[in-house]
Formats: structure tokens, C-alpha cells, sequence
């Protein structure tokens, strides 16, 4: 049960800012929201279209527009395949608005009644692997949290191979010698637009946080290490996406070695350039092609100089507070039913190489029910060492604390019992968007939004996620080996026994041949 709660100051119900709002390519119109003290701006171009000869191009400035533009609707996703929803991520998880290679829109949910105001802005980059998702998923409404004082940003970047595509023409032409990662830069585009734009829809351009989960986290981590985001924001929450493997940028290609994949990609378009691949549809695009791997976030020596890991090691990245944490029945995580059997766990044991024997020394399991048990719990265990590790880790060249949280609550709904605390479940209670979910929510389920949308409301303000009414969360720093369990209560926990957490640091910080 949750025993503690912030008690938030009431927030004037009249409506918020009416007129106009002049931004980067002339003045948008927004509309109240569900609440009338909120007024949200939906689908505000941030950047020109990256279509034609600027796909897969950097993000080029916003074309105006005449006359007041209404931003009552949200605008295009960028290109995907849009499914109503995907097990256990229902409706509110997904994106439903049509998609475009015109796409590069964000939105903003603001409380304030006029420029000056300097509230906190939480800038919310949407998770789908980089593949999918958008700023108008459901389970983002920026509402939740702009009723908590927050102006909210939501934001749209290209995606797939529209996003991340790397060919040494590319590279030529970029004037940086650098291709890939136009989803990055989107991001940073964005970040530029907030910062120049913001204050007019009382926000504070000197106390931003980015955010994001899964990808988003990842991109986050992205963000925190490149140079070209320096001074752009102020804090960072990154939701299922640290690990102290890469720092939170994991598998991150090189250059050279992408700019490969994209000539073979290239060939077997029957391209013969760049101008060939622009004037195919994005369909064309998408279609697989046999023996190609997919693009990805890259270290191409200009968005991100180094990896993430290496930036970290040097005290090169932005070095901002950050709170971060995984699920109970995250992707890789933990399992509600495990079936594993006790042959199976043994053989699994077999990837800890030369540590498997302490490994089942400290996980026993003798028969199936043991190996099921012992299962779940090296999981959960490995799930947050990581994380407690990369705070470690982070800690060597940042001066900012990191705070770590371990989310256990089972979201509602008919497939409870099987999917538990699922990979993304913990976003409509840190947003504070219950609203947009037809779940069976209970009054305990909403108590648990207001404290998550608290803590969270709260390191948005000041990088710290405490406050009045609410249950102490420690940094890492302060309590070491722990992190702080959310969810059906609010408490600290030891991220695995000593004996366990001894042997995971091993597995984990040192290295060992391939």
C-alpha cells in the first residue's frame, strides 16, 4: 500500500494561455485540453520536411507559414507500420495518426497563463526501437503532468532507415563527413526549438529534462553524450534503458562499418546513388532486403564523437542529474509463469563461461520449481546490477547524482497475470495519464500516478526527485548497493544479496576474453 503522497498545491482552473503564440515560422493557436487550466499545441513543425532531396539530410529550418496556425491537432508520425496494438501494449501504447515522411512535429501542454512564467519543461522522447511510435501516442499526453506545473514537449523523429540510413555519399555530401543518425539531430533540432521557443509558452529554457523510455532511452543517452546538445537541457530520466554495458549505448555501429551495410543496401535497390534511393517511395524503402541488417544509431565522429561508454570514461559527456530504472517483467527481465526446467537453467548458466559453477552455487536449483524460482531472481538481480553498475560506473567523471528505481506494479487488465510489470507498463503512472486507458483502474492504482507523476514532477524541477509527502529516494551515492523499489509501495531495497552483488560486479566491470 502506499502510505505516502505529495499533496500538490492547487493550480488556477481557468483556462491557460488563449491567444496566439508566436514560435520559429510565425503564430500557432492552441486549445484546451481535457482540463480547461490547460491549453495544449498540437503538431507545431519544428524543422522543415525531410522530404525529397532533404531526406537523409540534417534537419533544416522550419518554412513560416501565414496567419495564425490552428495546433489543434496532432501532426503526421513519421513512417511506420501503424497497429492499433501488440500484446500487452494496447491501444494507448501505440501510435494511430497517419504517417509521413513530412513528420517532424512536436507538441506542447502548458498550464501557464502567460510567456514569463519559466515553468519546468519535460521534453519526452517516445519509445518503439527506433522503428515506430510518435508524440501523439496516447500514453504520452503531456496533460498529466502539465496539471503538476510541467509544460510539456512531446516530439517526433524519423525512424528506420529514414532515420538512421549511413552510405559514403552520404557522408560526402553532409559538408561533416558524417551520415546516419538524422534522428538524433532531429532531436536536436528540437531541443534548438525549445530553447528559442519555449518561454513563450511559460516555460523555463534554463530548466529543461529530456526523457524517454526504451528507445527513447536510449536516445536520451544519446543526447548526454553528444556535444551538439551541450546546454540544451538540464536533466535526464531514462526509463528501461541503462545498462552499464555501453553506458545505455549498446551495439552503437561504427561509420565505416555501417556505410557498408548501406552500399550493399544500395545494390540491392539496383540504386546507383543517393538521388536514385530519394526518388523511391518509402514502401520501396522498407521492403526487406535479404542479407541486410538494420540501421542504427551510429558513432560517426560528429553527433556522437565516441561511444558512450568512451565519452563517460573521459568526462566528456553532458553531465546533468539523472534518474533512471527497469521493470520487474522488463525485456529481459523476469517472468509472472517461468517455465524454465532445471536443464534449462543449467545450460542457460553456461553464459557466465568461466563463473557458471558460482553462479549456480549462488542461484541453486535442484529440481524445476527451484529453477524456476532461481530464474526470476537472477533476472531481477542482473537487471538491476546493470543499472546500479552503470550508476557506479557514471559516477568516475560526473558531478551530478543518479538516482535508480525498480518499478513492480502489475498494470490492470485482463492479461495482468501474464505479462506483471511489463517493459513500458510504468508510463501512463509517471505521466499521469491513466485517462487515456480504458484498463479497470482503481483508486490505488491512481494513488500510485499521483506519487510516480510526483517524483517525477519533482526532478523535473530541481534534479531531485524528492519532496514533501513522499517516501525518501536516495541517490545511488548515498546508499550504495541499493535502489528504490516503486510502485505498490515505495521503499529501499538492496539490488541483490552482497554475496550475489559481488559476483554480478565481477560478471559485469571486468573484462574477460571473447
Amino acid at each position: 500500500m502506499i502510505k505516502t503522497l505529495l499533496v500538490c498545491a492547487v493550480l488556477p482552473l481557468s483556462a491557460a494561455i488563449v491567444q496566439p503564440v508566436k514560435v520559429e515560422g510565425g503564430q500557432v493557436q492552441g486549445v484546451a485540453g481535457k482540463d480547461t487550466s490547460i491549453t495544449a499545441f498540437k503538431g507545431i513543425p519544428f524543422a522543415a520536411p525531410p522530404v525529397g532531396d532533404l531526406r537523409w539530410r540534417a534537419p533544416k529550418p522550419v518554412v513560416p507559414w501565414q496567419g495564425v496556425r490552428k495546433a489543434s491537432e496532432f501532426g503526421n508520425s513519421c513512417m511506420q507500420n501503424i497497429v492499433a496494438e501488440r500484446k500487452p501494449w494496447t491501444y494507448e501504447f501505440m501510435a494511430h495518426t497517419e504517417v509521413s515522411e513530412d513528420c517532424l512535429f512536436l507538441n506542447v501542454w502548458t498550464g501557464a497563463k502567460a510567456a514569463g512564467e519559466k515553468r519546468p519543461v519535460y521534453i519526452y522522447i517516445h519509445g518503439g526501437g527506433n522503428n515506430e511510435g510518435s508524440g501523439a501516442v496516447p500514453a504520452y499526453d503531456g496533460e498529466g503532468l502539465a496539471k503538476k506545473g510541467v509544460v510539456v514537449v512531446t516530439v517526433n523523429y524519423r525512424l528506420g532507415i529514414l532515420g538512421f540510413f549511413t552510405h559514403p555519399e552520404l557522408t560526402a555530401e553532409s559538408g561533416v563527413h558524417a551520415s546516419g543518425n538524422y534522428a538524433l539531430l532531429d532531436l536536436i533540432a528540437a531541443l534548438h526549438w525549445v530553447h528559442d521557443n519555449i518561454a513563450a509558452f511559460g516555460g523555463n529554457p534554463d530548466r529543461v529534462t529530456i526523457g524517454g523510455q526504451s528507445a527513447g532511452a536510449t536516445d536520451v543517452h544519446c543526447m548526454v553524450a553528444s556535444p551538439l546538445a551541450k546546454g540544451l537541457f538540464h536533466g535526464a530520466i531514462a526509463e528501461s534503458g541503462s545498462s552499464v554495458s555501453g553506458l545505455g549505448l549498446m551495439g552503437a555501429a561504427t561509420l565505416a562499418n555501417q556505410e557498408k551495410t548501406g552500399e550493399k543496401f544500395a545494390e540491392a535497390k539496383g540504386a546507383h546513388s543517393i538521388a536514385d534511393l530519394r526518388k523511391l517511395s518509402w514502401k520501396e524503402l522498407t521492403a526487406p532486403v535479404q542479407g541486410v541488417g538494420r540501421f542504427g544509431i551510429v558513432v560517426d565522429g560528429y553527433v556522437l564523437p565516441m561511444s558512450a561508454g568512451e565519452t563517460f570514461a573521459q568526462g566528456k559527456q553532458n553531465d546533468v542529474p539523472t534518474l533512471t530504472g527497469c521493470n520487474r517483467e522488463d525485456i529481459g527481465g523476469g517472468s509472472t509463469h517461468p517455465t524454465t526446467t532445471v536443464e534449462q537453467f543449467q545450460r542457460d548458466a553456461q553464459r557466465y563461461r568461466d563463473l557458471a559453477t558460482e553462479f549456480l552455487k549462488l542461484y541453486p536449483a535442484a529440481n524445476d520449481d527451484q529453477a524456476k524460482t532461481a530464474s526470476n531472481e537472477s533476472a531481477w538481480d542482473s537487471e538491476r546490477a546493470n543499472q546500479y553498475f552503470w550508476a557506479v560506473s557514471r559516477a568516475k567523471t560526473a558531478k551530478t547524482k543518479a538516482y535508480l528505481y525498480f518499478w513492480e506494479h502489475v498494470l490492470p487488465g485482463p492479461d495482468a497475470d501474464r505479462y506483471g510489470a511489463f517493459h513500458t507498463s510504468e508510463v501512463p503512472y509517471v505521466m499521469n495519464t491513466l485517462y487515456t486507458s480504458e484498463r479497470p483502474f482503481t483508486e490505488e492504482d491512481r494513488k500510485i500516478a499521483d506519487m510516480m507523476s510526483s517524483y517525477w514532477v519533482n526532478f523535473i524541477r530541481t534534479g531531485d526527485p524528492n519532496g514533501k509527502g513522499l517516501a525518501h529516494w536516495p541517490s545511488s551515492s548515498e546508499q550504495p548497493g541499493t535502489t528504490f523499489e516503486l510502485g505498490d509501495k515505495a521503499a529501499v531495497i538492496p539490488v541483490a544479496s552482497k554475496e550475489r552483488l559481488a559476483f554480478l560486479e565481477t560478471y559485469l566491470m571486468k573484462p574477460r576474453t571473447p
